[in-house]
């Protein structure tokens, strides 16, 4: 059995492709699942990707991770700037999480500078479009072969 990287989507990203291409562009998240999926193959992992708008269901899914994951890639999207309980979940479950903002969080709104997770994550990467999901895959798989 091959080792498993989690890939976790927040709120509002099963609507890429079609919300504020502008920002976010025009790739779907299934174009960003068949490239993590692609990724983590030819780095001989698996992928375990999900995407949900509910706060709990990604606390849940970060905490199934513990012990199962060599670690998480999270665009906790909206959630980044809000939710303690998830920032909780990633701390609890002892796996390095990269964070990962298709658009340069940076370059928006005030509220959006501010992150629950940067301080416990292994990476932030940002402004990349999906690129940073590759990124993020593979700074997971060098830190497990490490």
């Amino acid at each position: 059995m091959r080792p498993t990287v989690t890939v976790l989507n927040g709120p509002n990203l099963n609507l890429l492709g079609t919300r504020e291409p502008e920002i976010y562009g025009t790739d779907t998240l299934e174009d960003v699942r068949r490239l993590c999926v692609s990724t983590s193959d030819g780095l001989g992992l698996d992928c375990d990707f999900h995407q949900s708008n509910a706060e709990g269901e990604l606390v849940d899914l970060v905490q199934a991770a513990r012990g199962r994951s060599i670690g998480l890639v999270l665009n906790a999207a909206g959630y980044t700037h809000t939710s303690v309980a998830l920032r909780d979940a990633v701390v609890a479950s002892e796996v390095p999480m990269v964070e990962v903002h298709l658009s340069n969080v940076h370059a928006r709104e005030d509220f959006r500078h501010r992150s629950y997770l940067s301080d416990v994550a292994s990476g932030v990467i940002v402004g990349c479009g999906l690129l940073g999901y590759q990124f993020a895959i593979q700074r997971l798989a060098a830190l497990h072969r490490s």
